[in-house]
């Protein structure tokens, strides 16, 4: 039993110890990203983004929070389980685009205050920083 105990704690230390290589160890941290253009156009409705902790993204929508998993290696980018309150809005059209255009994401960029989702087909999605 020792030694299983032993084995769980240096199993804990060792995931502790692994480095962040998603978008928020390079320039997505520490930072709200408000969606401004969404596939060429102003986004006129109101979505943000953070990245509050390893492996998480936090956001807010024109109707509703979510949240989901981000695991991939920068520059990759995945949206991963994400999960959102369930209210309706005027602005539910523009909030299904984004939740649906942030979900089919695969690359990232961060260059100063700007963040730019895409894929190699051509959607993107364009954050500024909000603070």
């Amino acid at each position: 039993m020792k030694t299983l105990a032993l084995i769980s704690v240096a199993f804990l230390g060792i995931k502790a110890c692994t480095p962040d290589e998603t978008l928020r160890a390079y320039g997505g941290a520490d930072r709200t990203w408000q969606l401004i253009e969404l596939n060429g156009e102003e986004y006129t409705a109101a979505a943000t983004l953070t990245f509050p902790e390893t492996g998480e993204i936090v956001g807010q929508g024109p109707c509703n929070g979510f949240s989901a998993s981000l695991t991939v290696p920068y520059p990759w980018f995945g949206a991963e389980n994400l999960i959102s309150t369930r209210r309706t809005c005027p602005d539910q059209a523009a909030e299904t685009a984004f939740l649906q255009a942030l979900q089919t994401a695969s690359l990232s960029e961060v260059a100063g205050d700007m963040m730019i989702l895409s894929t190699d087909t051509g959607l993107m999605l364009v954050f500024t920083a909000a603070d």
